[in-house]
């Protein structure tokens, strides 16, 4: 599947969303695209660059996301909300002419669903603390305080931790070793 890439200092996994500011021509093509053809595009978290650079380096497990809200803001911009779908593996890069980041992709597996182990229920209080926040209440997601999946998606992509160490919680597969591992994040941040 031959997709738009949008690399980020952020992350989103699937049922999660994020706002986004879009001002640069090639990402406004891209929206006006992606919403005539009822298409999504991949949000992948820079390695090395800018966000705004067009030779920025990103990783290659991202999320494929669908756009679910636009507007256009105060300060000029368009502002989009986007929710994940999938997350996906990029096989294949190339720029477009008018420099967006294009990519051949693949749907890596669903994670398994499972209940939040006893040994981890922390974590489940400490995303419905995250979740009073404004920020957080604005985006409106629905998320399902007993699953181990999207409580480890929603604190992978809230915690204020290292970029690289998001990373490697995105291309866990098991939401068991990923919840293992944000406890282990937030016991260092405390």
């Amino acid at each position: 599947m031959h997709v738009p890439l949008f690399p980020l200092n952020s992350i989103v996994l699937p049922r999660g969303r994020i706002p986004l500011q879009l001002f640069e021509p090639r990402y406004i093509d891209m929206l006006t695209r992606c919403l005539k053809d009822d298409r999504g595009f991949v949000i992948v978290l820079l390695r090395e660059g800018a966000e705004t650079s067009t030779t920025a380096a990103f990783y290659d497990i991202g999320t494929y996301v669908r756009i679910i809200d636009f507007q256009q803001l105060e300060n000029g911009m368009l502002g989009i909300t986007v929710e994940g779908e999938a997350k996906v593996a990029v096989t294949r890069t190339w720029r477009a002419p008018d420099g967006l980041n294009m990519g051949d992709v693949a749907h890596l597996l669903d994670e398994e669903v499972w209940a939040i182990p006893e040994a981890f229920s922390d974590l489940s209080a400490v995303l419905r603390a995250l979740f009073r926040h404004p920020v957080v209440s604005d985006l409106n997601m629905q998320v399902d305080f007993d699953d181990a999946r999207e409580v480890g998606w929603r604190l992978t992509e809230l915690l204020p931790i290292d970029k690289q160490e998001k990373q490697r919680l995105v291309e866990l597969q098991d939401p068991i070793e990923r919840l293992g591992r944000l406890k282990a994040l937030l016991d260092e941040l405390e």
